[in-house]
Order: C-alpha cells, then structure tokens, then sequence
C-alpha cells in the first residue's frame, strides 16, 4: 500500500524532521514578522526543485508539477508562533524572551515540508501538482484571506486543500476526523452606549449606560439559549466593559467588546443580524444610544464529505482502524484554513501529539509540548492523501 510506503519513508527522516521542528521551535516568530522562518521555509522547497512564489508578505508557496498531467492539491501549515514566555525547561526552548510555539505552528511547518520532501522524490510518478501553502498570521488578522486573495488558489487552480492541527488531547500516534462543521466562524464586536452623567445620588437625572449596558450582557445571552437549536451552537462573549472614573458618578458612555462565536454560514448571518437588533432595542429601551460594531473575522471550517472520506481511509489504511477517530463534536476555537476550504473543497483534520493517554498541557499554554512522534505521522498522512487524491 502507498501508505505504508510514505510511511516508512517519513520514518527514515524522522531525526531531520525532529532537528528542523526544534530549529523552528527556538526562533520563533509573531504574525506577519515570520521572516527567518519564511527564509528557511524557501530555502528547503528550493533545496526539493520546487518553484517558489511569496504573493504577499512573508508567505511562501511552493509548486510541485508532477510528472503526469492531473489536479491540483494543496497542503496548508501556518509559520507564526504567539507572545507566550515558554516555561517548559525543555534543551530547545524558545532563545526569544515572551515569543512561543504554543500552538504547534512549529510542528505544522514542519510536517508540510516533510510531506513535499516526500512527494518530491517521487515526481514522475505524481499525477497532477501539488502547492504548498506556508502563511503567516494565523493567531492574529489572519493570513490566509490575504493569501486567498492573492491569487494563491490559481495558476494552477487548486482543487482541493488539505491541513490539520495539532491536538494534545489526542494521544501521538491517532488522528480526529470531523465531518461537516469542525470549527466556529468568529465575529469580534464593538459596543458604545452613549448615555447622560449625573450624580450617584440622582440616577433620574441621567441615563446610565452601566446599567444598560448589564442588561445587554443578560439579554444577548438568549440568542443562544432562546434563539439557537439546541443541536446548533453559539458563544456570546464579553471580555471588557469599560465606564466610568468614581464610585459615585454615573459616566456618559459605557464601551463593551466581545466576541461571537458560531457554526456555519447561516447561523452567523442570522445571530449577527439579531445581536445588532437586540442590543440596540435595549439601549432604546432604556433612552439611551447604542453604536454597535460586529466585524467580519474567521468563516470557520466546514469539512466537506469527500475529501474528510479520503483523509479518513488513508489514515485508517496507515494507522489502523482503531486510531481515526471520529470527532462527534466540533470546537467552538477558530481557524482561517476556512478561507482555504471556502475557497475549494477542504479537509482539515487534528493531530494526537500527547504523550500519553492523558491530554498534555492545553494549547497557547506556556508549557505545551507536543510529541515529535507525530512528526513523520503527519508528514506522511497528508503525503498519502495527496497522492490518493492525485490518483
């Protein structure tokens, strides 16, 4: 089986996988500043023959032309890392003060080139052409739209994208596979509620904007528990509300910023549309102004059947059976690889990296600490699927 084949390659590259993953890991670097690693990225794809393409900033694609006439796939990995101060004592630790790779953007990286080193060596045999997507920014404005954009799905015109994550829930050496909706779409709001001050001891001869603004929060709170099926999901988050300056002065504005969280298209058309309505009947209510901004962030990721199918019978073809599991539950966290899977068909699937059978430190945490094992499993998993897919 060509599974086994790319794997026991990818196995034979295991030590340079390693080596290349602890390089990344000690020099990493914050979105859209991924230069060194973007150099080393190009440097390995020109290494392999690959042509090499930079459309914006410091992303780096690379194109395989196979030797045969067929499609076109792409693999996509992400390069940035976070401002986390690492504290995992681990020899190859993070050498810059308060920059980590919390989140296995290091591992990503380092799978993909794996998997081009292995596609590569075996060209004449590929049918069709294969690019290689390295983006920036992941953790911040999202580098994906930009690449998206650029044209980076042209020339050849990629007709189906594969990636994953790591994931230390998911012990090393066992892949999660979720059909449909995987990840939620993200909309970051602003809120300004323009009230009147007055006095602590004359709340009537103002317009209180706190207090509006509390029953805000509450009332908001229903369009996940009222107007969202409970076979659907929705987050509502307020993470800061800012007013006033004294204890005993009611503030002429109130700022409130949060985040929504949904699943698919529809749910965040329609929950954005009736946040706006909602927050503004209630400031109305209550004689006040509300200015609401809600901002169009992340699509989130809903995996389509054919592809999810085909990373699922590779996986299972490699790893056994037992060790694809199936997700019956998506996460509510994001991901701009939808910008990918809304622009062809997508499969993004998750990577055990725990050590044990117990989850390891949780993601963006300054003590994750993925298993290197996952290294060659990775690498030759979207190999396999590639070729699958090609063939």
């Amino acid at each position: 089986m060509i599974e086994e084949k790319l794997l026991l390659e990818a196995n034979g590259m295991a030590q340079d996988l390693i080596r290349i993953r602890r390089k990344l890991h000690q020099h990493p670097e914050i979105g859209d500043h991924e230069f060194e690693t973007s150099a080393f990225v190009t440097e390995q794809l020109e290494a392999l023959g690959l042509e090499v393409l930079h459309p914006v900033g410091t992303s780096v694609i690379g194109i395989l032309r196979g030797g045969k006439p067929g499609k076109t796939a792409a693999l996509r990995a992400d390069m940035d890392a976070l401002p986390v101060q690492e504290e995992t004592g681990l020899p190859f630790a993070s050498k810059v003060p308060g920059m980590m790779h919390a989140c296995g953007h290091d591992v990503h990286t380092t799978a993909a080139l794996g998997a081009a080193r292995i596609l590569t060596s075996h060209r004449e045999e590929l049918s069709g052409n294969v690019k290689f997507f390295f983006q920036p920014n992941e953790e911040g404005t999202g580098g994906a739209e930009r690449m998206v954009k650029a044209g980076c799905m042209e020339n050849p015109h990629v007709d189906a994208v594969f990636g994953g994550h790591v994931d230390p829930e998911i012990p090393v050496g066992q892949i999660g596979i979720r059909y449909g909706k995987a990840y939620a779409a993200s909309n970051p709001f602003v809120i300004t509620l323009h009230g009147a001050s007055s006095h602590g001891a004359q709340p009537d001869r103002g317009l209180d904007p706190i207090v509006c603004g509390a029953q805000i929060v509450s009332a908001v709170q229903t369009l996940v528990s009222r107007r969202t099926s409970p076979t659907d999901a929705c987050v509502v988050t307020f993470g800061s509300f800012q007013a006033g300056t004294a204890g005993n002065i009611i503030p002429p504005l109130a700022k409130m910023q949060g985040i929504i969280r949904t699943l698919g298209p529809e749910t965040r058309e329609r929950i954005t549309r009736e946040f706006v309505t909602l927050v503004q009947g209630v400031a109305k209510a209550m004689g006040l102004d509300a200015e609401v901004q809600v901002f169009v962030s992340y699509p989130g990721i809903v995996n389509d059947d054919a592809p999810t199918d085909l990373m699922k019978s590779t996986a299972e073809r490699m790893l056994g059976g037992k060790n694809v599991l199936l997700l019956h539950e998506p996460t509510m966290g994001t991901e701009d690889f939808g910008f990918f899977a809304s622009a062809a068909m997508g499969a993004f699937i998750k990577v055990g990296v725990s050590h044990a059978q117990e989850p390891g430190a949780p993601l963006h945490s300054d003590h994750f600490d993925p298993d290197e094992r996952a290294l060659p499993i990775a690498a030759a998993l979207y190999a396999s699927s590639i070729w699958n897919y090609l063939a």
